[in-house]
């Protein structure tokens, strides 16, 4: 009778540890596996937004408004697509003005973390709805933190509105 409960609570002892140890471990095959299975993640690192768009991985597609010359790029996702943090870092090219047509959604903190990721960037953020999906985008100096949590964003609903039905 003891032996089954001794086994138990080591298995959960072993779990709770992992679930705290590997998504602060440095990225690699198993870590990248796991976190992608267990806590829906997965994460890149591209040199230049240009190699973001080369990449392939329509996940990791950067919106249309971050400059073709920004570098040192990080992308966090959730595979469900409820999520995403972007982290860049200006070229030469400067970050447009916001754009929202319509009225942005209220936007709640990150649903994703990351240790890259600072934790006061909501306090400085901006609405960004070109796109499917809203963002929120504080600058830095050079450095940009984006994110999404899903939101529609407002102008693809005014979009879809203007296009009428669909047949």
């Amino acid at each position: 009778m003891k032996r089954p409960l001794v086994i138990a609570v080591a298995t959960v002892g072993v779990l709770a540890t992992a679930a705290f140890v590997l998504p602060e471990l440095p990225p690699n095959a198993l870590t990248d596996a796991v976190k992608a299975q267990v806590f829906k993640e997965k994460e890149k690192t591209f040199s230049s937004a240009a190699d973001a768009s080369r990449d392939g991985d329509r996940a990791f597609a950067l919106p249309a408004w971050v400059p073709r010359d920004a570098t040192n790029v990080k992308v966090k996702i959730r595979t469900d697509g409820q999520g995403k943090l972007i982290r860049f870092t200006l070229g030469g090219t400067r970050l447009s003005a916001p754009h929202c047509a319509g009225r942005p959604q209220p936007v709640g903190a990150p649903a994703l973390h990351a240790r890259w990721w600072p934790a006061d960037a909501r306090h400085d953020a901006r609405p960004e709805c070109a796109g499917p999906v809203q963002y929120q985008v504080a600058v830095r100096g050079k450095r940009v933190y984006a994110w999404t949590n899903g939101e529609t964003s407002p102008d693809a609903v005014t979009a879809a509105a203007a296009a009428g039905p669909t047949p």
